[in-house]
């Protein structure tokens, strides 16, 4: 029956992305890996698929779960992106018009695989952001605990299928903020400082050389031996 719970979609949008670190909505929640997931209403394969996953989920649940009884009511993740949210009552966002919207998630001991189109690991996780496109294998269970019953919906692998206009939180890259690549900046290049710089400016024309002092050989004043004559005070020769 677990096959039957499980679901991977069509090409969906992805919204509130924590697939790389656990999140938590509210301190003192547990913290999970999880993805809010936009199915289009025109994909009605992937809706059917979904229906007939949370039926199976619900039958599991009468055997294992909810003493061999349905609930009247069985709350379901799965809600219409043109009604309101259930938890507010506020409408949805603009991103979800027109699409089935709910959210999986996947417990920190169960990180889920992220995936490009040739199944390769993205390890650059600002490649994975609110507003692209993918796919998403999901699996349907029934729960019961805190007197409450229902379905929710556990989070398995994600494959990027193309990039999207990025949702609201989603900073731009260096490129995008400085507005160069990396071609301009070519391997090898050393980087020279601020202050090397102003340096290798300065050049010796900046002080006036400095030149050795040379005593005079000669003096302006001649010494009384070379002049001859008589001393003035003592009446003698020099």
């Amino acid at each position: 029956m677990s096959d039957l719970t499980n679901v991977t979609t069509g090409e969906v949008r992805l919204s509130y992305c924590h697939l790389f670190k656990p999140y938590a909505a509210m301190i003192g929640q547990e913290e999970k890996y999880s993805v809010t997931v936009l199915v289009p209403k025109t994909d009605v394969d992937t809706m059917n698929r979904i229906n007939a996953a949370i039926e199976a989920a619900k039958q599991r649940g009468i055997a294992e779960k909810w003493n061999g009884q349905c609930p009247p009511i069985v709350p379901t993740p799965v809600h219409d992106g043109d009604g309101t949210r259930p938890s507010d009552g506020m409408e949805f966002g603009a991103e979800c018009k027109g699409h089935w919207v709910f959210t999986a998630s996947a417990k920190v001991d169960y990180p889920p695989e992220v995936v490009d189109l040739v199944g390769n690991p993205i390890i650059n996780q600002s490649e994975v952001y609110s507003g692209m496109y993918g796919k998403v294998n999901v699996n349907f269970f029934p729960y019961s605990f805190g007197g409450k019953k229902g379905i929710g919906c556990g989070l398995g692998a994600v494959l990027k299928t193309r990039d999207g206009e990025a949702l609201s939180g989603r900073m731009p890259t260096a490129a995008q903020a400085f507005g160069f690549s990396q071609q301009l900046q070519p391997a090898g290049i050393a980087y020279t400082a601020p202050a090397a710089q102003a340096s290798a400016a300065y050049t010796a024309q900046a002080v006036p050389p400095v030149t050795a002092y040379t005593p005079q050989t000669t003096s302006a004043y001649a010494t009384p031996a070379a002049s001859g004559g008589i001393n003035p005070i003592s009446g003698l020769p020099w």
